[in-house]
């Protein structure tokens, strides 16, 4: 096992190989907006080696300010280069976890949130990989403006001219692949200006650190191309709004897939039928951590293909779970895709809950209903009161409520963050709740 000394020597003299001037530290707030501090190249051996101090009860949902004082400490195997120039000057990227005064991992680090599921995961023979799906949008700038108006008018798969943001695309694929990430696809998406890059799936910790730097790496590129890049669920009205869909799946430590069973149907083993199970038990309550924000409940309506109703199938994709159709000789391919999580959400505590909750159906030795193949957006109330299917909640506050209640999801926060979380949440909803909105001056200022 390498010793911190010599890793930090690694990267520090991998920075001076890569002529870089300053490093940026960078982690998440609870709501997984990035923080970031930067350092000159002098001071990189010691902060790798002790840390840095920050002021914690400036971070969403950290501390009090009675309790603000806490560490930095980056992860080495993080560092990359930022394959852009700030003045002309190269920097280089570390993410850190956050540790207490005492040295401890802090209970309300998201990144520390994940470690501890996958921890557990761990000793129970698993290990947690996740391959996320990431959609955005690219937006005009009008007189250095963020605007609505997307840049292309391109569909689904489109190819130039249609989809004039290819070469956008290109460079964001340059630049990750610069940081040492391997885009397996990227495609014009459903909306005008709507765009998914796919990065390949990995461990639950890498995967979540990827999603973080992909998200950096879209919206610094975009903005080098005049365009603003936006994760939010729902920026367009009557258009296909921006999801973040998950693949998972378990491996053991020899390196097998344990969701893989050649003698089912689906191709699924009943270990993976039960973890499912866990997901579909906990769905409405994981609601508020998978899509965080008031938007995100403007996405999950009828008719644009993001899930509602809580049941799975493998060609339906108005399920909340949908199971990849099975390829010969692709046995570790084997997975499930969750589809209600959106890029507003943290990765860290996404994985984190997802992971909790999948193995709680395994704990529990739990089944899942049959699959439902037919369209459930054209099933009648009663069909589906029939085959109990339930839908999702329809609002950040119904998601929250459910949320409050779920003993799972407040052991994998942790009570520090899963209070805050609630805290925050709901200020945002009531925030929202008072406003008068154009819709609401339209519909009722003459009529009434």
């Amino acid at each position: 096992m390498v010793s911190l000394k010599s890793a930090a020597k690694d990267v520090v003299d991998r920075a001076k190989s890569d002529d870089i001037r300053f490093v940026h530290l960078q982690f998440t707030d609870i709501l997984g907006a990035i923080k970031s501090v930067a350092i000159p190249t002098e001071r990189l051996q010691d902060v790798l080696e002790k840390g840095i101090w920050f002021d914690g009860s400036s971070i969403l949902g950290f501390a009090r300010i009675c309790e603000s004082d806490m560490i930095l400490v980056p992860d080495p195997s993080t560092y990359q280069v930022i394959p852009w120039k700030y003045d002309g000057r190269k920097a280089g990227r570390l993410i850190c976890d956050v540790h207490t005064p005492e040295g401890k991992p802090f209970e309300g680090d998201p990144r520390s949130i994940l470690k501890k599921a996958v921890k557990e995961a761990k000793k129970l023979g698993y290990n947690f990989n996740t391959g996320p799906e990431v959609e955005f949008y690219l937006f005009e700038k009008q007189d250095g403006k963020i605007t609505t108006v997307p840049h292309d008018i391109g569909g689904y798969f489109d190819f130039s001219p249609r989809d004039l943001a290819s070469e956008v695309r290109e460079d964001i694929i340059f630049a990750l692949e610069a940081m040492g990430m391997t885009s397996e696809m990227s495609h014009h998406e459903v909306g005008p200006g709507q765009h998914e890059i796919d990065v390949k799936y990995s461990d639950a910790l890498h995967s979540a650190d990827n999603t973080i730097t992909l998200k950096y790496v879209i919206k610094s590129i975009a903005s080098q191309h005049g365009l603003y890049a936006s994760f939010m669920p729902k920026p367009l009205f009557g258009e296909a709004g921006n999801g973040m869909h998950v693949h998972q799946s378990l491996f053991n430590n020899d390196g097998k897939n344990v969701f893989y069973d050649a003698k089912d149907k689906y191709k699924l083993s009943s270990l993976a039928y039960s973890y499912m199970a866990g997901q579909l038990s906990h769905a409405r309550a994981m609601a508020a951590v998978l899509d965080p924000t008031v938007n995100s409940y403007k996405r999950l309506v009828s008719g644009y293909e993001a899930p509602v109703y809580i049941c799975w199938a493998q060609i339906n994709r108005s399920a909340l779970i949908r199971i990849p159709r099975y390829s010969p000789g692709r046995e570790q391919s084997t997975r499930m895709e969750l589809r209600c999580p959106d890029p507003s959400c943290n990765p860290y505590l996404a994985f984190a809950v997802m992971l909790k909750c999948g193995l709680d159906g395994i704990k529990r030795k739990m089944t899942p209903p049959k699959p439902v193949e037919e369209d459930v957006y054209k099933m009648k109330p009663q069909q589906l009161k029939e085959r109990g299917i339930h839908m999702l909640p329809f609002s950040i506050k119904r998601a929250i409520e459910e949320m409050s209640q779920d003993k799972v999801i407040k052991e994998a926060l942790g009570p520090h963050t899963f209070g805050n979380f609630i805290e925050a949440k709901l200020a945002e909803f009531d925030d929202y709740r008072m406003q008068v909105t154009p819709w609401e001056m339209e519909r009722y200022l003459e009529a009434i």
